[in-house]
C-alpha cells in the first residue's frame, strides 16, 4: 500500500540525500562526537538512515537492490570527490562504513521500524485529513 504523503516523504528523502552530500563535501562539517574514527560511525548511521528511509517508500526487492546500489555508488562517488578538495580526504574505510550503513538500513527495513512513516501518517497526519 502506497503512503498517502508519498511525494512529501520522497522530497524529504531528497533533502536527507542533499544533507549527506553537503556534509561530505564541506570543509569542516559539524562533528558532535569525540572519539577516534567517529566519522566512520557518522557515515554508517547516515547511510543506514537513508536506506531505511527509502525502504519505507519502496518495498519491492528489485527497487531495494537499486536503492542499495545507488547509495553505495553515492558513497564511493563522494569519496572520490573529496579527494579533489583541499580540506577533505579519500578514505576506503569511509566507503566501507557507507556500505555497512546501507546494509544496516536494509536489515532494519525487515523490522517494525520500516512502518515508521505509515505510523506517522496513521496517528498524526490522517486525523487532519
Amino acid at each position: 500500500m502506497k503512503l498517502r504523503y508519498h511525494r512529501t516523504w520522497l522530497a524529504l528523502g531528497g533533502l536527507w540525500i542533499a544533507i549527506v552530500i553537503i556534509f561530505s563535501l564541506m570543509p569542516n562539517p559539524p562533528d558532535p562526537l569525540s572519539f577516534e574514527q567517529r566519522d566512520k560511525l557518522s557515515h554508517f548511521l547516515a547511510y543506514g538512515w537513508l536506506m531505511l528511509w527509502f525502504c519505507q517508500l519502496y518495498s519491492g526487492a528489485a527497487r531495494r537492490w537499486g536503492l542499495a546500489l545507488a547509495f553505495v555508488a553515492l558513497g564511493i562517488g563522494l569519496e572520490f570527490l573529496q579527494s579533489l578538495t583541499p580540506d577533505r580526504a579519500y578514505e576506503v574505510l569511509d566507503m566501507a562504513a557507507n556500505a555497512g550503513g546501507v546494509l544496516l538500513g536494509w536489515l532494519l527495513a525487515a523490522t517494525p521500524l520500516a512502518q515508521g512513516l505509515r505510523l506517522i501518517e496513521a496517528r498524526y497526519l490522517m486525523r487532519s485529513a
